[in-house]
């Protein structure tokens, strides 16, 4: 099923041009990963759709735009290399930032999730991924700083490990907030961590703990 998804790619990647999506790197990384690998069988038929599909254990494969814009704002603010990711969840997310920064960590909390996503990437012979079993409200303290973190799922407040972990002139990326959720920028500046409020978005909650 799926085997020309080059076209079908593509044209997602047409579609999120459209959207307002500029960075050429990013566009080009969407047309070139086949979603349909990260999405069970029953919905591979809407892969190539711009919407969040559900991937099994309550978490969701995110909505296209979302992952595009995300890493676009990331590289609009200067980041190129060592981001963290916080919910490796399908790892779709963590191919796109796999094409376009240099290196990339990403934490996932349910074991079976980041087997599954550790097997897909390989696939697609995406190596410069390292993966950690564990909670992402911890971060991954042994490998900080990072000049980027990007974190898939919503907390109430942003995670104060994070921000600690977070390099001078670094960039994090959350969705913060429970009923009202809004995709919000933390610049580092020393000590000092200035805020900045993206967009209104809807991401499944960012849980404490890990599962095997």
């Amino acid at each position: 099923m799926l085997a020309n998804y080059t076209r079908s790619a593509q044209a997602l990647s047409d579609l999120l041009q459209r959207e307002g999506v500029e960075d050429k790197e990013v566009l080009k990384a969407i047309s070139q990963i086949p979603r349909h690998i990260f999405i069970d069988d029953v919905l591979k038929h809407k892969a190539y759709q711009n919407t969040a599909l559900p991937i099994g254990q309550g978490q969701t494969i995110s909505q296209p735009y979302i992952v595009a814009r995300m890493t676009e704002l990331m590289r609009l603010a200067g980041v190129k290399s060592k981001v963290l990711e916080i919910g490796t969840g399908s790892g779709y997310q963590t191919a796109v930032l796999a094409k376009t920064f240099d290196k990339v960590y990403s934490v996932e909390r349910i074991k079976a999730l980041q087997w599954q996503a550790k097997r897909r990437l390989h696939q697609l012979d995406l190596y410069n991924v390292t993966m950690k079993h564990g909670d992402g409200w911890q971060g991954w303290q042994s490998q900080a700083p990072f000049n980027g973190i990007i974190v898939t799922a919503a907390a109430t407040i942003i995670p104060p490990e994070l921000l600690a972990q977070l390099a001078d002139g670094g960039v994090l990326l959350a969705p913060i907030g429970e009923a009202e959720q809004k995709l919000t920028m933390v610049i580092r500046q020393g000590d000092s961590f200035t805020e900045h409020v993206i967009a209104p978005v809807r991401f499944v909650p960012l849980v404490p703990g890990d599962i095997e």
